[in-house]
């Protein structure tokens, strides 16, 4: 008999549950909410907040918008973004994960304590939550995104380590490692580990699930970024993993001589999906 069981540890942090629940919340007072980008990298879960009348938007639309509500979602935003908000009269409800928002302000607190410092974080390039801590610098931060960024620096010069808070922890510690044995003795180094132990746990406990099934199906945003690193987890102890984004992506082949069925996802994965996903297997009618 076939058994499927979905992983109790995924679903959405506690920062997108904020977000979203802030949403749900304003939409039921008000009927029009904005929301600058997507308030997660899941596009279902964003269909069915639209339907509640929540309308995503972009940098340039906000510039057209005054006197309305804007939601910023868990990601953060630069300053440049409220100092926008302020000239246009708009409602700013800020759902930027406490998180982040306290890597924010370390960074801030950093670069006006030394302005002439290498300020490097570790993180993907034009990320939303890239964006808003390089914003803290008024854009002078170096973004490295993979460890072999790291040897275009000055290592004459002082360098300070900060990472997006979704980053993978061994890459970070093996940048660390690389920084100390190649900086000037002259010039100071100091890294901050700012990486979310919500989100880094999950990489030993996902790897854990995904080794229990024959086959493992990650339901997740293809824009996600902490889902790409999860899945590839998922894939690394498992093979026979599969990224999908619902359960229309369920192909019947990978199903044929399966006992157990592992399903997990993203911190940007509503439960709801992965159930989805389940219950169209149970029933039968994947095609």
């Amino acid at each position: 008999m076939l058994k499927i069981e979905i992983d109790d540890g995924s679903g959405f942090c506690f920062g997108v549950t904020t977000a979203i629940k802030k949403a749900e919340e304003e939409l039921e007072k008000d009927s029009c909410l904005y929301c600058l980008g997507d308030i997660v990298h899941n596009g279902m879960e964003c269909e069915r907040l639209k339907h509640l009348g929540l309308t995503t938007i972009n940098h340039e639309e906000m510039e057209q918008l005054h006197g309305v509500k804007v939601l910023l979602r868990a990601h953060g935003e630069p300053p440049e973004t409220y100092e926008l908000a302020k000239r246009n009269n708009i409602e700013i409800i800020d759902a930027t994960c406490p998180v982040v928002l306290q890597l924010q302000k370390r960074i801030l607190r950093q670069y006006e304590t030394c302005p002439e410092a290498q300020i490097v974080i570790f993180g993907k390039p034009g990320h939303a939550e890239v964006l808003g801590l390089v914003g803290q610098t008024q854009s002078h931060a170096i973004v490295v995104a993979h460890f072999e960024d790291v040897m275009g620096l000055d290592y004459s010069r002082d360098i300070y380590l900060y990472s997006q808070t979704t980053k993978s922890l061994d890459e970070f510690h093996r940048i660390i490692d690389y920084i100390q044995s190649h900086i000037s003795p002259k010039a100071t180094f100091k890294s901050f580990d700012t990486i979310c132990r919500q989100v880094a746990n999950r990489m030993p406990n996902i790897s854990r699930f995904a080794k229990r099934h024959d086959l493992v199906l990650f339901v997740c945003g293809r824009k996600s970024s902490n889902g790409r690193v999860l899945f590839n987890e998922c894939r690394r102890v498992n093979p026979n993993s599969r990224l999908i984004e619902g359960p229309d992506e369920i192909m019947p082949e990978w199903l044929e001589d399966i006992n157990t069925i592992g399903i997990c996802g993203a911190t940007s994965t509503p439960k709801w999906l992965m159930e989805q996903c389940r219950d169209k297997i149970m029933a039968g009618t994947v095609q």
